[in-house]
């Protein structure tokens, strides 16, 4: 499945089956009273609504657009042909599977063929496929190939390192263990000395 693909398929269920949000705030005062405690208690009553903001907040990736976020490129880079890098990009998104914080670093670069996009928009594209929920491994795929298939570059180099709550706040409790992830797409693959470039530049070699 490519990004467009995957994109369209993520709005068109939001749009379809998203609870209202009164559902939502009564699905809050289940879980409180399923853990023990009131929902009417005087620090609590506030708590349904409050945590119904947070997560649009949380996954805010749903309703935006990836590839619409690239769409506005620029070819006027008097023939720069080297690469183009963003370190330490604050990664937060959440575990599919227990549905806790992934926390951590996205390092990022591309080499352009002909044409650039802004540098923020970089960013966005990573807050956008981080603010689902979702394996680090998938959007770490998902980030690079949209960046691939949208700008087509010469290739794409992503790394991801991060902390995952689900292992560090519950089951085995290991608070120092951290995922790397990567992607490497086009001269990136190809071209090795290339790859280690980019990872001594990140601090990774």
């Amino acid at each position: 499945m490519n990004p467009y693909e995957a994109n369209e398929i993520s709005l068109a269920h939001d749009n379809e089956t998203r609870p209202s949000r009164e559902e939502a705030e009564e699905a809050v005062r289940t879980l409180i009273r399923w853990a023990g405690d009131s929902p009417e208690r005087e620090g609590l009553t506030d708590t349904p609504s409050r945590v119904v903001r947070s997560y649009e907040e949380f996954f805010a990736g749903y309703r935006e657009d990836a590839v619409g976020m690239l769409a506005r490129t620029f070819e006027e880079v008097e023939g720069y042909d080297d690469l183009v890098m963003l370190r330490n990009i604050r990664v937060e998104s959440y575990c599919e599977h227990h549905i806790v914080p992934i926390l951590g670093t996205a390092h990022i670069a591309y080499l352009p063929d002909q044409r650039v996009v802004g540098i923020s928009k970089l960013a966005r594209v990573i807050d956008i496929f981080a603010k689902r929920m979702q394996t680090q491994e998938t959007m770490t795929a998902q980030i690079a190939d949209t960046i691939q298939s949208v700008l087509m570059p010469k290739g794409v180099a992503l790394l991801v390192d991060a902390t995952h709550q689900c292992m560090t706040t519950r089951g085995v409790h290991k608070s120092d263990v951290s995922m790397v992830t990567t992607r490497f797409t086009g001269v990136f693959n190809d071209d090795h000395n290339l790859r280690d470039r980019f990872l001594t530049q990140i601090g990774q070699q």
